[in-house]
């Protein structure tokens, strides 16, 4: 975990430490990944941008637990989950979905497969 990944979860550490178990997994997965950290979002990058992490409020905030992160996946097609809090197609055949993740039990082979599909579809634009 680089410093400005360090510097986004400043008071955070719950919410670091399920990011620092999806950046590994994403990083010992997935080949040839990039990571650029922004003010509102940590985005990992093939060809294309494929998954983010952020603090996006994916649901209402009732519904939300009390320590999370948002993974964003752009997929070329609509995931069917209960796990997907929100999607939308921002342009045809690019479909955008917002994971709440707030355990690190959470990062499991069905995400990762998700994660990989979303590198895969970055990588063949």
């Amino acid at each position: 975990m680089n410093g400005d990944a360090l510097r986004f979860f400043d008071g955070k550490p719950e919410e670091r430490a399920l990011y620092e178990a999806l950046e590994g997994r994403i990083f010992s997965e997935i080949e040839n990944v990039l990571l650029k950290v922004g003010k509102t979002q940590i985005s990992f990058y093939n060809r294309c941008l494929f998954a983010c992490v952020s603090f996006l409020r994916a649901k209402r905030k009732a519904e939300l637990p009390a320590r999370y992160i948002v993974l964003t996946l752009g997929l070329d097609r609509p995931l069917q989950s209960p796990r997907v809090a929100a999607v939308t197609e921002p342009y045809p055949n690019r479909w955008t979905h917002h994971i709440v993740l707030s355990r690190t039990e959470e990062i499991d082979n069905e995400l990762m497969d998700w994660v990989r599909q979303a590198a895969a579809f970055a990588a063949a634009k």
